[in-house]
């Protein structure tokens, strides 16, 4: 690849990180986060997780579909209510509607400056109502078809 080509490819405009700064960046991005079909995963396997699954919606939205087993706090309640609802040596995994909003991030924050162990999870889910579960359609281009594994 020419010099030229390197400045006008926006993938390679900025240069790369070093493996060594990748690896360490990489890694405190696993620290930080949880693969939905993890956490699915292992709510399915049965028995105790060892996590908490935290919904930091609101009670409407609540309402509308959770994730079964999930505990119900609101971001804005997190620094009231954490310690009557959650055990501080149970690492926990908050989520919110999906990718596109930050509330799972907010609500991380939260609970981390109260001293919990806290992972962000990332991705959509599948939910329940005070109806039972519902699955949706899956969408082909983002999610594995037939299968609860993406093989990753």
């Amino acid at each position: 690849m020419t010099t030229t080509q390197l400045h006008t490819n926006p993938v390679l405009r900025g240069s790369s990180a070093p493996p060594a700064a990748a690896a360490a960046y990489f890694a405190a991005h696993l620290a930080f986060h949880a693969d939905v079909s993890d956490v699915a995963s292992a709510l399915a396997a049965g028995g105790d997780p060892g996590f908490v699954v935290l919904d930091c919606r609101s009670t409407e939205s609540w309402d509308q579909g959770h994730v079964p087993g999930a505990v119900h706090l609101p971001t804005a309640l997190i620094a009231e209510q954490a310690g009557q609802l959650l055990d501080r040596s149970v690492p926990v995994v908050t989520y919110c509607w999906g990718p596109g909003c930050n509330g799972a991030t907010r609500a991380a924050l939260a609970l981390a400056e109260l001293g919990y162990q806290v992972k962000e999870m990332l991705g959509g889910f599948e939910f329940e109502t005070w109806e039972g579960r519902r699955k949706r359609d899956v969408d082909p281009l983002t999610a594995p078809l037939d299968t609860d594994d993406c093989g990753c």
